[in-house]
């Protein structure tokens, strides 16, 4: 296992961390008993960075990972949550109202039920589960985050992006005034990197990748069958649902094409491409059982990614909106 520095912290992350969303049941049937024995074959393997959310199964995701830590005697892990606003923005709006949407009270209050369900005395990673074009100058959410650090709540400050708009996190990582910014990033949602990135290598602001598998499109394993085999209703069913599934599959199928002379299959080459750019401190697979942990932890080797298949990718560069 590799470690990076994450942002201005201190902290040394693993470079695999594990993302939570599917322990909590929305991308269909969890057993939470083999959910735990995943989190921890993952943290005895080295994984140390959990990222998790009060939306997750409506904080079930929280709870599950908190009886993990509560059976857990090994090494330090540092666990992210996040608080949903008051109201979601508009995915279409450009500029949505931001001020009032994370108020004291609501904070509070959701600081207060994460802590509960994880079972710590305080978070090691408190993240705004949305943004803004204006977030930076609002600072409302600021003076209450604050002074939850001060009181011992919660330890750092962070953001998780609005997906497929990276630029909003550009003006807050020039600023540095939160540690870290979770962006979708992976071989189709590749924008991150034009100015988001170099925005938080220069303020020493931690990004975290997620999505590096765009929802398992960029396993390589779909074929025709693959969108009728998942369970109706889950998340994964609704994101591709229409056309989508058949359009991501023909743009999955061309890119796993171009990949194919460099890598065996398309998950090693999509995990390798994310921590391939400097700025990732973590990518954040999810992972359901002890073999996809090991699948995962296979491509944290320090080994260079290709230069000029980094530049063929460009051209499968895809920005859609299939969360919403």
């Amino acid at each position: 296992m590799k470690y990076r520095t994450f942002g201005r912290t201190g902290w040394k992350v693993s470079e695999i961390g594990f993302g939570g969303w599917q322990v909590g049941g929305a991308w269909g049937p969890v057993d939470d008993d083999a959910s735990v024995r995943t989190l921890h074959y993952a943290w005895d393997k080295g994984i140390n960075f959990v990222d998790t959310a009060q939306l997750y199964g409506a904080g079930h995701s929280e709870k599950v990972i908190g009886r993990a830590l509560s059976e857990w005697a090994g090494n330090k892990i540092y666990i992210a949550t996040k608080a949903q606003p008051t109201v979601w923005p508009d995915p279409g709006d450009d500029a949505p109202l931001f001020r009032g949407r994370f108020p004291e009270w609501h904070l509070r209050e959701n600081v207060e039920n994460s802590l509960r369900r994880l079972q710590v005395e305080r978070i090691d990673l408190y993240q705004l589960h949305s943004w803004g074009p204006t977030g930076h100058r609002e600072l409302d959410w600021l003076e209450t985050l604050n002074d939850l650090r001060a009181e011992g709540k919660i330890d750092q400050i962070g953001i998780s992006l609005r997906d497929n708009r990276p630029d909003e996190g550009v003006a807050l990582a020039r600023l540095g005034l939160v540690a870290s910014e979770q962006v979708i990033f992976n071989m189709f949602e590749q924008h991150a990197r034009e100015r988001l990135f170099p925005a938080a290598l220069d303020s020493g602001t931690a990004i975290v990748a997620r999505v590096p598998l765009d929802s398992s499109a960029l396993t390589g394993t779909w074929d025709e069958s693959t969108y009728v085999s998942w369970e109706a209703g889950s998340q994964r069913h609704e994101m591709f649902c229409g056309d989508r599934f058949t359009e991501t599959l023909a743009r999955m199928r061309a890119l796993k094409a171009d990949v194919a002379p460099y890598y065996e299959n398309l998950a090693e080459a999509a995990l390798r491409y994310v921590l391939a750019h400097d700025a990732v401190s973590v990518v954040i697979p999810g992972m359901a059982t002890p073999a996809e942990v090991d699948m995962n932890l296979a491509v944290s080797d320090g080994a260079a990614f290709p230069g000029d298949l980094t530049e063929k990718l460009a051209e499968h560069a895809w920005v859609k909106d299939f969360y919403n």
